[in-house]
């Protein structure tokens, strides 16, 4: 469903959404907006409905009851958490982007750029790492100039080095663009030193905020644990602070 009674800057508004499988309900009532320039991520346990929620945001699912609403002519660019049976397809990396996509070439190798794959356009899609695939699927999403980007976990499986390539390729695509991003994320230290606004999710949303007082909410302890909301809360204010040898002196 698309709206036409948006403000100006909102690109995506869920309300009342419910998702139900058999007798239980993987989400209940998501009253959700995003808007121009937000970067928000999502936090939550395995199981708390993270992936169906971006699915029903996204358009790839419809929710049992509630609505999405979308600003007309909304260009949403989905990364998945992985690609599985990439090993049977028999297509390059360059094709696989292109594959369903009517970009311009400028456009086309302006995202390979950005993304750092040039040099495996033509290399066969089953044979790259992990975060060679992550950042193919990043590329293919951000043609066509997409207004926001919606990823599910896209550095799940990767090791430290090649997460922390993704997020940079990430960080410098969005700047650069003014895309706004919706992510799932299990990296507490991306979601704190990046994020604007944090959603936890426990199949319906148990608190919402900037990361620092999310990390303090009685409800993110809950899901968490007080370790964890310590954690966020001391990295927050270090990452507010910068302290060094002049501070006190």
């Amino acid at each position: 469903m698309r709206g036409d009674n948006f403000l100006s800057e909102t690109l995506l508004k869920a309300e009342g959404v419910f998702v139900r499988r058999g007798n239980a309900d993987i989400l209940k009532d998501i009253n959700l907006e995003v808007r121009e320039g937000d970067f928000i991520s999502v936090v939550g346990p395995n199981g708390a409905g993270k992936t169906t929620l971006m699915k029903v945001l996204a358009g790839v699912m419809r929710p049992d009851r509630g609505s999405c609403a979308r600003k007309r002519g909304l260009k949403i660019g989905y990364v998945p958490q992985s690609l599985d049976n990439t090993g049977y397809m028999p297509i390059s990396a360059g094709d696989f982007i292109k594959l369903r996509r009517n970009a311009a070439a400028s456009d086309f190798q302006s995202v390979c750029r950005e993304t750092g794959i040039a040099g495996i356009l033509h290399s066969p899609l089953g044979g790259l790492s992990g975060g060679e695939v992550q950042r193919v699927l990043l590329a293919r999403a951000l043609l066509g100039g997409p207004d926001l980007l919606i990823l599910d976990e896209p550095a799940q499986n990767l090791d430290v080095s090649g997460q922390l390539e993704l997020y940079g390729v990430l960080e410098a695509a969005r700047a650069r663009r003014e895309t706004a991003v919706l992510m799932v994320s299990h990296d507490l230290h991306m979601v704190m030193s990046s994020t604007k606004k944090v959603i936890c999710l426990y199949r319906h949303i148990c608190c919402e905020g900037k990361p620092s007082s999310v990390a303090k909410d009685p409800e993110f302890v809950s899901v968490f644990g007080a370790d964890t909301a310590r954690l966020m809360s001391v990295y927050a204010h270090e990452h507010k602070h910068k302290h060094g040898p002049e501070e006190g002196a």
